[in-house]
């Protein structure tokens, strides 16, 4: 499927681009509609590349950006080199402070996107964090040449999105799995259960995961597969995964934690893939 040369724009905790030599070969080969309700960077969609998809994320400032993408790339790439010639750790906590205001509410969305863009290039090991009110709360980077702008990226997604049929929604993943046919598959990449009582993170919106919302995500997957639809679905490698999913193919990978506050803590790590199909032998 792949035709254009695509990534994702934005650092993401927990992106699936390392991953991918190991994905790719797991999904079916014949898909009539690719589905992804916890989109993330999407590194997954961007080097599949389906003419037809259906991406979601709760995250609003996340799908704000891929529409302002998607729709007014040229503005979008304007105010990143604003944002790019003001850059200074005074000029970042300035744009940081932004949504603590009444003034966040009166931006358009061009100008939302080009903000989370911005604190993502320039924060500390890119990490997007919010508070539970839902405010960007990571610090300064201090970075000598972070790449803002990355025009090239930013239209190569542009016209992936106005070239194909991608639905772009936001809200509660359940939304995406709505009137799905068989020849639909879906992969699911829902915030992960934390390893150790330390290593929760739940900051890509003021609302967490928790088990209840793994269990509850658990039984979507057995609907789909009621209906014959095919999933893939990445998780940590935790007893809980291994018993709920119990029924289903599990895949032990080693995937690297880059992200973390502590350097002694990053380093290879097991996750898990769950799916419920037979392999399915690429070309």
């Amino acid at each position: 499927m792949e035709d254009i040369m695509l990534a994702p724009i934005l650092k993401w905790v927990g992106g699936k681009r390392q991953l991918l030599p190991t994905i790719t070969p797991l999904l079916p080969k014949k898909i009539t509609t690719y589905v992804e309700p916890f989109l993330g960077g999407g590194a997954v969609l961007f080097s599949l590349q389906p003419k037809k998809a259906v991406i979601n994320d709760f995250n609003e400032d996340l799908m704000n950006v891929y529409k302002v993408v998607k729709e007014n790339p040229e503005e979008l790439l304007a105010l990143l080199e604003e944002h790019d010639r003001n850059n200074s750790e005074e000029y970042y906590y300035k744009i940081r402070s932004l949504d603590r205001l009444d003034i966040y509410n009166t931006m358009s969305d061009v100008e939302k996107a080009s903000r989370i863009i911005y604190l993502n290039k320039t924060c500390f090991n890119g990490l997007f964090r919010v508070n539970q009110a839902g405010q960007f709360n990571s610090p300064y980077g201090k970075y000598k040449n972070p790449n803002i702008i990355n025009r090239p990226a930013i239209l190569a997604m542009s016209k992936y999105f106005n070239s194909n049929n991608i639905k772009i929604l936001n809200g509660d993943y359940k939304m995406a799995l709505k009137n799905l046919r068989r020849g639909a598959f879906v992969y699911f990449d829902p915030p992960y259960v934390p390893i150790s009582s330390s290593a929760s993170f739940t900051g890509y919106t003021e609302n967490g995961f928790d088990e209840k919302d793994q269990r509850l995500l658990k039984k979507q997957c057995d609907k789909l597969n009621d209906r014959g639809i095919k999933f893939l679905l990445s998780n940590s490698d935790h007893p809980l995964i291994r018993e709920i999913y119990e029924d289903y193919e599990i895949i032990t990978v080693k995937a690297r934690r880059s992200i973390n506050s502590k350097g002694n803590k990053r380093g290879e790590i097991n996750e898990v893939l769950v799916r419920n199909y037979e392999e399915d032998k690429r070309k």
